[in-house]
């Protein structure tokens, strides 16, 4: 076993699940929020009282820094590892998945005598055995994929009374996203079977993420202060104007859901015994557009402005001493260690990627002044970059900033010092080769010790007793991107291939589908544009879809539509071990369309 792995391991062992006197934990995370989304940073725009109040009551660290996009930051997050260790390294194109022999933040709390719940968004696999309710979480509500509306999610979920997966099955819940999040996860705190245990409560939400659905009332306001700062969005068209509008209502949203929870920890006396910190998951997508906090970049991005992000760490009972800033360089990957071992788990965690930010928070020496970081991540396969010809999906050594002190390397070519130059607008590597050399060499090493992990791709399960049925979707074609519903409704000329591993023997069906077996719509229906509770989603393009053709291992074949037309079945008996499906949806003359971008599979 892999000595990472193996301190893992010893952090479960050490845990005592009978410590007397144990701190509740609550992460929460928002989603496309940058760093300067809020009041307290300065914000132009916004008014978050209520986090603000948090920041002002927290330690705050300021030089803290996620990935550019979210799948890894959450991965980084759940582990304490870089986020090329953990297979979790893009947002879509079969490179969500968390491997499945990794232990997270949830299994290090389950097993230190914690309930353990997640409300919102995983991302980190939607299938067995990614699940967060594979990976620790005692209670899980979520939603799988990106955002609500992705291809998994269920059809035409639009914020608004949706339908999300509960401990595996489908529920469906009154009211608006984060405030359905933010209550369940209330509740399930004030739990009075389970009132003499600890819980940490991982609140992990979709918003301020696209599409910009908000209830209008939170919109005024934004209106209003836009309207006498206009000078900040000069140019912005009208159809931008509106997106921002509503992405700054999503965050006065936020806000307010942030005040109901400490409202219920301050009613329930456990405001002060209850470790709470909160952090965005990548760089803000609107930041640019108004206000970014005097960074450059945005979401996706290497520049400083994708991945430095707030995080307010508060517990008033934890002898922290006062509120306060560290300018420290520090990562996601550094809260799972940390966070163990405020609660008691004795174990310096040395060779996990992150560390213990424990002696910083309490006041004591920590040395953190020649700490390099190294951000990395997958692209999408449509994305633009200049660091690499082949599909940007594929891990490559040069996507990276390396992060020293002031010093940014990017793309293995650039060197910013963000103190004096804080929108990295002056290439000072020509001036400095000997910091290029010591970070140059750096990434060398870091590349040479992720570069086999990162390569190794991870598999979804079929015919395992934890999921079947099951659904597989586009979302996991290998390095092909097929993410939203509107893809889906648009017609996406696209196939790709899904890496799996037969879990038993038997006879397996696969379902081909256009459209999701909840839809109800025939493999040729065409939809008109659909007026939602927020906004509309877009007209569904028609494909003449006639029949449909399989290859999983060895079993090939094609087969016409069944009575419904709504769905084309194959059966094949399959043995275990691992396997590659793709399907193909063709014309009347055979001609290729696209693939199915929905599958079920179920063992019989």
């Amino acid at each position: 076993m892999n000595t990472r792995f193996k301190s893992i391991a010893l952090l479960l062992c050490l845990i005592s699940p009978i410590w007397a006197a144990r701190p509740n934990v609550i992460v929460v995370m928002t989603d496309d929020q940058g760093y300067g989304e809020f009041s307290c940073h300065g914000n132009p725009i916004a008014r978050t009282p209520h986090l603000d109040r948090l920041a002002a009551a927290s330690i705050r660290l300021t030089d803290f820094h996620v990935s550019p996009m979210c799948t890894p930051t959450r991965a980084q997050l759940m582990t304490g590892l870089d986020a090329f260790r953990t297979g979790a390294i893009n947002v879509s194109s079969g490179r969500t998945l968390l491997r499945p022999d990794l232990k997270t933040m949830a299994d290090v709390f389950k097993r230190a005598g914690y309930r353990t719940g997640l409300f919102g968004k995983w991302h980190l696999g939607d299938n067995y055995p990614f699940r967060p309710e594979d990976r620790g979480f005692d209670e899980a509500l979520w939603f799988p994929s990106s955002h609500i509306n992705s291809v998994p999610d269920y059809w035409d979920n639009d914020y608004f009374d949706d339908v999300y997966l509960r401990n595996g099955k489908r529920v469906s819940y009154k009211g608006y996203c984060t405030d359905v999040f933010f209550d369940e996860a209330i509740n399930w705190m004030a739990n009075p079977d389970t009132a003499d245990q600890p819980f940490f409560g991982y609140i992990a939400l979709n918003a301020a993420h696209s599409p910009w659905f908000v209830p209008d009332k939170y919109r005024a306001p934004i209106r209003k202060a836009l309207a006498e700062r206009s000078e900040l969005t000069a140019g912005l068209s009208k159809n931008k104007m509106e997106d921002l509008i509503s992405f700054l209502a999503m965050g006065a949203n936020i806000d307010e859901n942030i005040g109901k929870l400490d409202r219920f920890l301050k009613d329930t006396d456990r405001l002060d015994d209850t470790i709470v910190v909160f952090l965005t998951d990548n760089g803000s997508t609107m930041g640019e557009d108004y206000y970014n906090a005097g960074m450059r970049g945005k979401k996706t991005q290497l520049w400083e402005g994708g991945h430095r992000v707030p995080c307010f760490i508060r517990w008033p009972a934890g002898n922290l001493g006062a509120p306060r800033e560290l300018s420290e360089l520090c990562h996601v990957q550094d809260l799972l260690p940390t966070l163990a071992d405020l609660v008691g788990a004795q174990s310096p965690l040395t060779r996990l990627d992150g560390v213990s930010l424990a002696p910083l928070l309490r006041e004591q020496t920590m040395e953190l002044e020649d700490r390099m970081l190294v951000i990395n991540y997958s692209r999408m396969p449509i994305f633009p970059v200049t660091y690499t010809d082949q599909n940007p999906t594929i891990p490559h050594r040069d996507g990276a900033a390396v992060l020293w002190k002031q010093w940014r390397l990017i793309e293995n070519r650039s060197l910013y010092d963000v103190k004096s130059d804080p929108l990295q607008q002056h290439d000072v590597a020509a001036d400095h080769p000997e910091i290029v050399a010591a970070m140059r060499a750096n990434l060398e090493a870091w590349w040479n010790g992720v570069k086999e992990e990162v390569m190794q791709v991870q598999r979804v399960v079929i015919g395992s007793d934890y999921e079947n049925p099951m659904l597989l979707t586009a979302c996991e074609w290998l390095d092909v991107f097929v993410d939203q519903q509107r893809q889906v409704r648009r017609g996406e000329l696209k196939n790709g291939i899904w890496n799996l591993v037969v879990d038993q023997p038997g006879e397996y069906t696969f379902e081909l589908r256009r459209f999701p077996a909840e839809s109800g719509l025939s493999l040729q229906a065409s939809l008109p544009e659909t007026r939602v509770t927020d906004g509309n989603f877009e007209a569904a393009k028609a494909l003449s879809i006639a029949k449909g053709r399989i290859r999983i291992g060895a079993f090939e074949a094609t087969a016409e539509p069944d009575e419904t037309l709504t769905t084309i079945r194959f059966s094949t008996a399959l043995q275990p071990g691992p396997v590659e499906l793709q399907t193909w949806m063709l014309d009347v003359s055979g001609r290729e369309i696209c693939g199915a971008y929905y599958v079920t599979v179920t063992r019989r």
